[in-house]
């Protein structure tokens, strides 16, 4: 095949925060898929904040991206030569070919997706890991009954724009947390959450009484840091905490907890999870995903950057909170 494939590469690793050096931007043939392998172009890559860890070699929960390996990531895209019977010229498919134009499969992890009445691009958010883990860490982990007070952070983001919704569909109250006026609109006017606090206003417990009345009784959490200690004070006597992500403390120094006292004084359970080790939910959690979906009762948005050599930039900016809504790449 005479196309060339780009690929971006682990560069060197983070010292604090994540720069377009870190990255190295290369052109490969592009491989031939052998007996049983099929070869896609992809259409989309995921960019996501977990992806900031596989960045660092410290312990973790999975293995660190090697330097000069190509960065790890979801991607949907197209089968364009196959030697596999599973698959065919032209079956869309989502998989794990990282942040490159073009990826080789064995098909184990490949997953055909019909994108006739859906965008191809939603596969990688509300239909996607980001939906799942909505699912999983809401229903699953934080468990809220009818009336309960749930309480989402990167409430405009891909993983907690669909927290919030699922909320109200299972007859929970929903309160987000952003960053702005604008993603605070989108969050209460079109998503239909309860109240939205606008961290970056300056008066984080003034509105977080406001607008958590009754305490909190679930707590998504995805950001870490001095927003997640300030609403450990606000948590309900046996409420739950669902820990997702840390985002926050991904480039900086940690954060010391002031008010982690309120864990044992209100027997708040709190739970890390990873939605990998949650795998025969998935299922079950995409079925009622699909169905919310394609009715209009789960909406998402999305920013797109164009382009694969945008990718570090777009992935800098999506740690920084300058994303609106799920934060993908397109690449054709």
């Amino acid at each position: 095949m005479s196309a060339m494939n780009l690929q971006v590469l682990l560069a060197s690793r983070p010292k604090t925060v994540v720069e377009v050096g870190n990255f190295n931007i290369v052109e490969t043939p592009v491989p031939e898929p052998k007996t049983g392998e099929v070869l896609v172009r992809n259409h989309y890559l995921s960019l996501d904040p977990y992806m900031r860890g596989r960045m660092s070699d410290a312990k973790s929960y999975a293995a660190p991206v090697a330097i000069g390996e190509v960065m790890v990531g979801g991607t949907v895209g197209e089968v364009v030569a196959s030697n596999n019977a599973k698959f065919k010229t032209g079956d869309k498919v989502a998989g794990y070919f990282g942040w490159q134009l073009y990826g080789i499969s064995d098909g184990t992890e490949l997953q055909i997706v019909d994108d006739s009445n859906v965008s191809l691009s939603a596969y990688l958010g509300v239909l996607g890991m980001p939906g799942v883990t909505s699912w999983v860490g809401l229903l699953d982990i934080c468990a809220p009954k009818s009336g309960e007070t749930v309480l989402v952070t990167a409430a405009s983001g891909a993983v907690g724009s669909a927290v919030g919704q699922l909320a109200k569909i299972h007859g929970a109250r929903a309160v987000g947390i952003a960053g702005g006026p604008e993603k605070c609109r989108y969050v209460v006017d079109e998503l239909g959450f309860d109240a939205c606090i606008d961290y970056k206003a300056g008066k984080l417990w003034e509105d977080l009484k406001a607008a958590t009345p009754k305490g909190i009784d679930c707590l998504f959490e995805n950001v870490g840091g001095e927003i997640f200690d300030t609403l450990l004070a606000r948590m309900n006597p046996f409420s739950r905490i669902a820990v997702c992500g840390l985002i926050s403390q991904y480039n900086g120094e940690p954060y010391a907890m002031k008010n982690i006292r309120s864990v044992l004084i209100n027997r708040v359970r709190m739970q890390g999870f990873i939605v990998f080790d949650h795998l025969p939910r998935w299922p079950v959690a995409l079925q009622e995903l699909r169905e919310h979906v394609a009715c209009g009762r789960i909406k998402y948005r999305e920013s797109i950057a164009e382009g694969l050599r945008q990718a570090p930039s777009a992935f800098i900016g999506l740690l920084q909170g300058k994303n609106f809504g799920k934060q993908i790449v397109k690449l054709i």
